[in-house]
């Protein structure tokens, strides 16, 4: 699903209307900054005061040079000298106060050389000067600011720490805001995802839009009896555009919007999440109509009561106040909770009950012509070149989530960015495919023996996909490894499949053995490499005899395995559904089913050996080969006219080959 930007000519994107007003002004300062703005102001008011002040009490002087002021002591005109560092201050003889018409207690300063001491007081005490020696202090004001300034920064700390604590208790943060709400309201001119941005999920669409339109225009429904849903569960695998869809309810709505997601309400104690879904829930009653969004709801409303230690208190009672807000005594039609998890199976009965969760929308991976529109949305932005079929590359999309197909568009566009060029190309989108599909390649260097069996190895299973009439359609071999497989065998299916038969799902499993029989028919064994399809293989056996009756022997019986519980507790508290005969039974029709298609698998490799080495020859000397590269190769090699072998069917509707990269 997509998630482009707003288009230029978007409303927020238009210049305000109006005429004879200028441009807007600077942004008004936020009030902490406004108050920091007047302590620094009140500081440097301070500072002049006192400087002022101390001008004004400092006593009147008459400034002397040093050298008049020794011309005044061998005069005999100084009475007593008060030294202070290396500034002199003294008061004259009545004589000399007579003589030079001062008035009475007015003095002299002058400041002495630094190697002047020792002379001068030799030059005073010669001329009966009496000497007074003071340190040299600072002036008060100084020594007042240095007895404040500890103050001021301990008060500043405790004004900033008070502060900071406000701002945390009014978002939900903090010891004193531990039981608010930290969902986040959105409104809709913050969102940039709307509904025409959402593709490849219609049915979802319609039933979020009816919800949307009763919340625009709640009269209109009201008037013929009709009441909102309480609560939307959107289901669905990762990655098909549940959140997506919420963001687009956020910016269509026009109510507010509230978006948290079920793992903000759970805390180390117990009762703060309850706590903090009162207050979700009373705030968005407050500003009624409105919609709360709760994302990945399986993480506070799993079923009671499970597991073998007993219960979850915590996550239990928030779930039990969620269960009060959207349906309890005090019941309200004015609030929505939208919320969305990829695992129904483990939600509580009681919040998927009518009047809870009354609407469920299941969004389903894309078929191929929501893929191709999917596409379209991703792609809209982008400069593609004009050999671009987003059908065809929906065709070879198959599985693709809607996340996956975004992933998809970056990694081409990626990609033809690295290669500098100013468009992009199939190339590129075939190559991201390839890297999204079947991983990323690995520089490993193969030794030519292993080479050599990666090589029959993939040949193997090509071959029993191409001879094989219900196998899914080949697309390419390489061996060049990938991800962690060390070669790949991609086959894309035709068609888009919602039921398998058993004779497709007998053909699948002989496709999986043909790279362990292909290295037992060449080298008279077989390696590890085969471990993931061995894996694979029993897991689909063991669905095809257990789970959906495609065996005579074990008959039309479903018997559930004790590792296919949600919940470990289960496996204990629950009662056994079979017998040991029963489960050795199972066992038995499993080996002997995957005996047969080995056998099946066995029989055609040997019999096609000469088709078998020319396609190892081909790909190990060519390292990958597209479809019609296979086709034509097998076609010299195979028995029968044109290449129609004993089950072999040409794949018409198989893609054409892609480019690869220069």
């Amino acid at each position: 699903m997509a998630r482009p930007d707003r288009t230029p000519d978007a409303p927020q994107d238009r210049p305000p209307k109006g005429g004879g007003q200028g441009p807007p002004g600077p942004p008004p300062l936020r009030p902490q900054r406004q108050q920091w703005l007047m302590f620094l102001w009140l500081a440097i008011a301070i500072l002049v005061v006192a400087n002022f002040m101390e001008a004004t009490q400092r006593p009147d002087r008459v400034e002397f040079t040093y050298s008049e002021f020794l011309e005044a002591v061998e005069q005999g005109e100084v009475e007593e000298v008060i030294l202070r560092g290396q500034s002199v201050e003294g008061t004259f003889t009545e004589q000399a106060r007579t003589r030079r018409d001062l008035d009475a207690g007015e003095g002299f300063s002058t400041t002495r050389p630094t190697v002047e001491g020792r002379q001068l007081l030799d030059h005073l005490q010669a001329h009966g000067v009496r000497i007074i020696a003071r340190p040299e202090d600072p002036p008060w004001w100084q020594s007042m600011l240095m007895l404040a300034v500890p103050w001021i920064l301990l008060l500043a700390f405790l004004f900033w720490f008070w502060n900071r604590m406000q701002q945390r208790m009014m978002s939900g943060g903090g010891p004193f805001g531990v039981g608010q709400s930290r969902a986040r309201q959105i409104k809709a001119e913050d969102s940039d995802v709307h509904m025409e941005d959402v593709a490849g999920s219609e049915n979802a669409k319609r039933d979020i839009f009816e919800v949307v339109d009763f919340l625009k225009q709640p009269e209109r429904y009201r008037a013929l009896g009709a009441r909102v849903p309480h609560g939307i569960l959107m289901m669905g695998p990762p990655g098909t555009g549940k959140t997506l869809m919420a963001k687009a309810v956020a910016g269509e709505a026009g109510v507010p919007f509230f978006s948290i997601s079920g793992s903000e309400f759970i805390e180390m104690f117990v009762g703060v999440g309850a706590a903090r879904v009162r207050d979700l829930f009373k705030k968005a009653k407050e500003q009624a109509p409105s919609v709360i969004f709760i994302d990945e709801l399986d993480s506070i409303g799993r079923a009671r009561g499970t597991g073998m230690g007993g219960g979850h208190d915590e996550r239990e009672q928030t779930l039990n106040q969620i269960l009060s807000e959207m349906d309890g005594f005090e019941s309200h039609h004015a609030v929505v909770v939208l919320s969305a998890t990829n695992r129904p199976d483990v939600l509580d009965s009681a919040l998927l009950r009518p009047g809870r969760f009354d609407r469920k929308i299941v969004l389903e991976m894309p078929h191929r012509q929501a893929r191709e529109a999917i596409l379209r949305v991703h792609t809209r932005d982008m400069p593609l070149a004009d050999d671009i079929d987003l059908a065809r590359l929906a065709a070879i999309t198959t599985g693709f989530s809607g996340a996956d197909l975004a992933n998809l568009a970056n990694e081409a566009a990626l990609l033809a960015g690295r290669r500098e060029r100013e468009i992009i190309d199939w190339a590129c989108f075939s190559n991201a495919r390839d890297r999204v599909l079947l991983g990323e390649a690995k520089d490993v260097a193969l030794s030519e023996a292993e080479r050599h069996r990666v090589a029959y190895h993939e040949s193997g299973h090509a071959l029993l996909a191409y001879l094989l009439p219900q196998a899914d359609p080949l697309e390419k071999v390489t061996v060049l490894p990938r991800g962690q497989a060390l070669g790949v065998t991609a086959q894309v299916p035709d068609e888009e499949r919602f039921t398998y038969g058993e004779a497709y799902l007998r053909d699948r499993l002989t496709v999986m053995y043909g790279g362990r029989l292909a290295e037992a028919i060449v080298f008279g064994e077989v390696s590890s490499g085969a471990q993931d399809d061995l894996d694979q293989a029993t897991k689909l056996a063991r669905r095809m005899v257990a789970r959906w009756g495609m065996s005579e022997r074990v008959g039309p019986v479903v018997f559930t395995q004790s590792h296919e519980h949600v919940f470990l507790g289960k496996e204990f508290s629950q009662p056994r559904e079979h017998s040991e005969e029963t489960a050795s039974l199972v066992d038995a029709e499993i080996r002997r089913l995957l005996t047969d298609v080995e056998s099946r698998g066995r029989e055609l490799l040997e019999h096609h050996r000469e088709a078998l080495d020319a396609l190892a020859e081909a790909l190990e000397r060519r390292e990958t080969l597209e479809f019609d590269e296979i086709h034509e190769l097998l076609e010299a090699h195979l028995p029968g006219a044109a290449g129609e072998a004993p089950g072999h069917r040409a794949h018409r509707d198989a893609p054409a080959p892609k480019g690869r990269d220069a």
